[in-house]
């Protein structure tokens, strides 16, 4: 794969926030905006991006087109999702990836965006960012500073490290690869696709609400794909919230994918839906050492 590196964020430089997904509220959007500008960033919002009257943020016409105004506008060096929820799944077969091929940019977000990020790498070859997002993290008054930190600071150098302080060892060893992943009940909604790298990959993953066996579920999906056990060199998790009565269940069942797999797998990561998450590079070259993801792209 021919993978596209986007420039690096400067100050001044313009961001488009969009909503490819659900529905968001004015005053969280404005809320920051004023974030984002106090820190000498210029903002252009999507059309669409405040249709309260729609099941989701827009028809998927209207969603599609300011995904693909933003690309096209030159102006515009980064693009930054304003909420997951639902909806990015309906565009995948509708987006024109040449169009995101010929206008590299940062594309952030994550949960149901880890489609769009997917996708983006698999058809356009772009590094996207598993990243927060407008309406949860960039509220001026609530914001995490950890989060904060390693958000500028991953679109803005060419390399990072990812560490924890929370370390669970269920294989032991070092891989390399490019990081893939993201939300893993979104990512199984792509099986049936051409979604999975030819390339080694290390595969992170996190989610949220769900019980240990849809977990299992989905890891299962993923590992019934030969493409998937063929290439996936390591596996790296992160937070796995709203199950944490059932720790144990789910430590045995990680334990389980190390074995079955044969790769290096490790726990946690603050790779999450909770307000303290690290800002992941989809598609950037990693090596994994001595626990650590020492990152450049």
């Amino acid at each position: 794969m021919n993978i596209i590196k986007p420039n690096k964020l400067q100050k001044g430089d313009t961001i488009a926030i969009i909503a490819p997904a659900g529905n968001v509220e004015k005053d969280k959007i404005l809320n920051s905006v004023r974030y984002f500008e106090n820190l000498g960033y210029k903002i252009k919002l999507g059309k669409n991006i405040f249709n309260q009257d729609r099941y989701l943020a827009g028809t998927d016409e209207e969603r599609l087109n300011d995904l693909h105004e933003a690309f096209a506008d030159n102006e515009v060096k980064a693009i930054f999702c304003a909420r997951g929820g639902y909806g990015s799944i309906r565009l995948i077969n509708r987006i024109d990836y040449e169009l995101i091929r010929n206008n590299p940019k940062i594309f952030c977000g994550y949960s149901d965006v880890t489609a769009l990020s997917l996708m983006f790498l698999k058809k356009a070859g772009l590094i996207t960012y598993s990243a927060p997002m407008p309406k949860g993290d960039f509220q001026p008054e609530d914001i995490d500073k950890f989060t904060e930190y390693n958000f500028w600071n991953a679109l803005t150098n060419n390399s990072l490290t990812i560490t924890t302080q929370n370390l669970k060892t269920y294989k032991d060893g070092d891989a390399k690869g490019i990081l893939w992943g993201g939300n893993l009940a979104t990512i199984c909604s792509l099986c049936g696709l051409d979604f999975i790298p030819d390339e080694k990959f290390i595969f992170f993953a996190e989610d949220l609400n769900e019980p240990v066996y849809k977990i299992d579920r989905s890891l299962r999906q993923l590992m019934n794909i030969d493409k998937f056990r063929q290439n996936v060199s390591a596996v790296i998790l992160g937070d796995f919230l709203g199950v944490e009565e059932y720790n144990d269940q789910l430590g045995k069942l990680f334990n389980e994918l190390a074995q079955e797999l044969n790769v290096p797998v490790y726990g946690g990561y603050q790779i999450s839906h909770g307000k303290t998450k690290v800002t992941v590079p989809v598609g950037a070259n990693c090596q994994l050492e001595n626990k650590n993801l020492h990152i450049n792209y």
